[in-house]
């Protein structure tokens, strides 16, 4: 055990509440087949940010998944604000999907390894992991040196979490409100977390204020464009919408411009889950408490169904296998 493992974990600062290239992976093989290797659809250093299928212009703003004002903020919707996201919604369908969400959370496991490689061998000092889930990836920032300390809204996320791993502190909390104080982190690290905030300015803040000077964000945030191909497919086949509205790539790269944190580098990737049958995929959705979190929409029934099913086929142009694309953008941020 390193010397910086030793050290004592992260007291919360206030009482704690309960918050009001592809990769391609087969689910029914478990095996994974790497469709090119990890490499940016946009890269960028310094200031400036480029998300897929964008251009980056020369003052740094960005010409994307949403087109920029003048002031470098995004067109597409409000710069801060999603619409229907519900924070006690989405930890009730985390918690209720706990216990199951190791086993089936094969692609979200594939996004925070790269992640976690993402950050150096060897940390040092506290580190955070915003939306840790059942706690694997905050362990895996604790055998990289760290005091590690997990942070989630859902209780039964943090309850499995606590059971399984006794090395790194669990808390509750919102990363709209962090329970810590400021300049606490060294490290900051989240995986397939971010996209359920409601609020992408706020989420910002706080990020930067609990960061040391100097300290480092790895952050990988599924954004706009996920599930696209399920979209398609319900609206091929006349089925009411049900996704969730997520933020775009541009939208989190202005927040945290505005911030004040450094954005040092961001690579926007598709990760495609592929799954044998409609049920297959819509159990993967729901199975790790991804389902929609904003307007309730009626149960399908076996003729709803065979339409997606038929529907997805035909927008897929794939016989054998349904794909299913979750873009991710790997964010590199630093508090000078």
């Amino acid at each position: 055990m390193s010397s910086s493992s030793a050290l004592k974990p992260v007291i919360p600062s206030k009482p704690l509440c309960t918050p009001d290239g592809k990769v391609s992976h087969d689910t029914s093989s478990g095996t994974l087949a790497i469709k090119g290797a990890f490499q940016a659809k946009g890269f960028l250093s310094a200031d400036g940010f480029l998300s897929a299928g964008g251009s980056l212009l020369a003052d740094g703003s960005l010409l994307a998944d949403g087109l920029l004002l003048a002031d470098g903020s995004p067109a597409a919707q409000s710069v801060d604000t999603v619409p229907l996201i519900n924070e006690k919604d989405i930890a009730h369908r985390f918690s209720k999907a706990a216990k199951q969400y190791n086993s089936i959370a094969s692609i979200q496991r594939v996004i925070a390894e790269q992640a976690l490689t993402n950050l150096p061998h060897r940390l040092q000092g506290q580190a955070l992991d915003i939306g840790c889930g059942t706690g694997i990836h905050t362990q895996a920032l604790y055998h990289k040196g760290a005091a590690a300390t997990g942070v989630d809204i859902a209780e039964g996320m943090l309850a499995f979490a606590r059971k399984k791993y006794s090395d790194p502190i669990f808390i509750q909390g919102s990363v709209l409100d962090l329970p810590f104080s400021e300049n606490t982190f060294s490290t900051v690290f989240s995986s397939m977390a971010l996209q359920w905030v409601s609020d992408t300015g706020l989420a910002a803040k706080q990020i930067a204020r609990v960061l040391k000077k100097g300290g480092v964000a790895e952050l990988a945030i599924m954004v706009a464009g996920s599930f696209d191909e399920l979209k398609t497919a319900r609206k091929v086949a006349q089925l009411a919408q049900a996704d969730t509205v997520m933020p775009t790539a541009a939208q989190w790269g202005y927040s945290f411009k505005q911030s004040g944190l450094s954005l040092k580098r961001v690579i926007t990737k598709d990760y495609v889950d592929m799954h044998s049958d409609i049920m297959s995929l819509l159990r993967s959705v729901k199975g790790v408490g991804a389902g929609a979190t904003g307007r309730k929409q009626p149960p399908l029934n076996r003729r709803d169904v065979k339409k997606l099913a038929m529907a997805y086929r035909n927008a897929s142009g794939i016989e054998s296998k349904l794909p299913l694309t979750y873009r991710v953008s790997h964010f590199r941020l630093e508090k000078r």
